[in-house]
């Protein structure tokens, strides 16, 4: 999202992933964007499955770290599909190759883990409860970074104020009447229902850039908008499988 609010679809993470493979300054950069990107929800999704907080945190440095070693990022392509689906298989074969390699600790073998590559077949994840659990994180994580990006491009056009004050708006919240708003901030009644529009067409802009950057070519975008609203609209209706 630029500072005048007008979105910009960015290049792919699946870009990013084919970038973070080498060894340039480039590639660290990429390298680390996809880090900040993708920690939150790997977190998160780890909490969920009952690890402790610092345990979670341990462990997505460490899955990472290891991902991120030079060439295991090599079989990773958009021909995959979603980054999404392709990271949670990730995480699972990791999570599996973490359980196996305590065991051999245990028995007093080797520590080394065996390289995600090697074992395309166990990425798939098929267990419903585990895919809705990563997706409902994701889905959470596209929203939070849409919000952040468009109060930061509000906050560069100098609306700051008129955000702050309407933002519940992007999540279902109630407002104050517009009477009051249009005091509030000294513009019109009629300048609030316009504001309140444009605010959630930047937002809306702002989810479905964060999607196209994790879709392969010639994927759906609207088929997944549907499908991650879907997942967090079921999150606030039942709890947890």
């Amino acid at each position: 999202m630029t500072p005048s609010g007008e979105s910009l679809f960015a290049p792919t993470r699946w870009s990013l992933v084919q970038q973070a493979q080498g060894k340039d300054p480039a590639s660290r950069m990429a390298l680390a964007e996809l880090c900040e990107a993708y920690w939150p929800p790997v977190f998160r999704y780890l909490r969920a499955r009952g690890l402790p907080e610092d345990a979670a945190r341990e462990r997505t440095q460490a899955f990472f770290a290891h991902l991120l070693e030079g060439g295991r990022l090599v079989a990773a392509t958009s021909g995959r599909g979603r980054f999404r689906s392709y990271l949670l298989g990730a995480l699972r074969h990791f999570e599996s190759d973490q359980r196996e390699r305590e065991s051999r600790l245990k028995r007093g073998g080797g520590s080394e883990f065996l390289p995600i590559e090697e074992t395309e077949a166990s990425w798939v994840v098929d267990d419903p409860v585990e895919v809705h659990r990563f997706d409902r994180e994701w889905a959470s994580e596209i929203v939070r970074r849409a919000f952040e990006s468009v109060a930061a491009g509000d906050a560069a056009a100098g609306r700051k104020a008129q955000f702050e004050r309407l933002k519940g708006c992007l999540g279902g919240a109630e407002l104050p009447p517009h009477g009051q708003i249009a005091r509030e901030l000294g513009i019109s009644e009629g300048a609030v229902k316009v504001a309140v529009h444009r605010l959630r067409q930047r937002f809306r802009e702002a989810v479905r850039s964060e999607i196209a950057q994790t879709l392969p070519a010639g994927a759906d975008l609207e088929e997944e908008l549907r499908y991650l609203i879907e997942v967090l609209a079921e999150n606030h209706r039942r709890p947890e499988p």
